[in-house]
């Protein structure tokens, strides 16, 4: 087994187009010289990169006497499933998986939620990418409707931007919750990859976002 390393996952991504540089408007309207689109997150090679990030840092940093991890739909239902097997193959851990629907199932069983009960657990959520935190914040809505509470959250990319002040969503989120919030990969080592890997343009294109909307640290 490989070690997850956060440049062993860019230069993955890389190769697969999931991370790009260019020129890229956000729904912020903000123009970002790289993208990342975890939508293409769809070879085997990726998802085991990915899962085993996410089961490398849940082994290190949440309480696995009772671990519970949670994916939102959609893209976070593969990855939760993922990263439970990498668990147990990988670190011995035998944690509990769950996910949620868009719409509830009307017939069998019924409701939103499939896979592990969450009612008295605190749950580890696992995502993408978070930019403002709304869906997040839907997510932690879902866990406490079904009596369950927040232990921590890991997204795959942090990019580090300010919000609507001069603290990252993650930061805000983090604070509001009083839990981790941790992630695979951040701008800054995307920033050191470029640094040894990329051109002077793209270096230089890279820090000057980061100066103009990255939060300090």
């Amino acid at each position: 087994m490989q070690v997850f390393s956060p440049q062993q996952f860019i230069e993955v991504a890389l190769q697969n187009n999931v991370l790009r540089f260019g020129e890229f408007t956000l729904k912020s309207g903000r123009v970002s010289p790289y993208f990342f689109n975890a939508g293409l997150l769809a070879t085997g090679e990726l998802l085991s990169v990915l899962a085993d990030g996410y089961a490398k840092t849940l082994a290190e940093h949440a309480n696995t006497d009772e671990l519970t991890i949670f994916g939102a739909a959609y893209k976070g239902i593969p990855f939760v499933a993922a990263t439970a097997q990498a668990l147990w193959n990988h670190h011995q851990l035998n944690a509990q998986w769950g996910y949620n629907r868009k719409e509830a199932k009307t017939h069998g069983e019924g409701g939103t939620l499939v896979g592990a009960e969450l009612a008295g657990k605190a749950v580890w959520v696992i995502d993408d990418v978070m930019t403002a935190g709304t869906a997040m914040r839907e997510v932690v809505e879902i866990l406490q409707n079904a009596g369950a509470s927040v232990a921590g959250i890991i997204v795959a990319l942090d990019r580090k931007e300010k919000g609507q002040g001069d603290k990252s969503a993650i930061q805000e989120l983090g604070e509001s919750l009083g839990v981790p919030v941790l992630a695979l990969v951040t701008m800054d080592d995307i920033i050191d990859y470029v640094a040894t890997h990329g051109t002077a343009e793209q270096l230089a294109q890279m820090r000057a976002y980061r100066e103009q909307y990255g939060v300090h640290e």
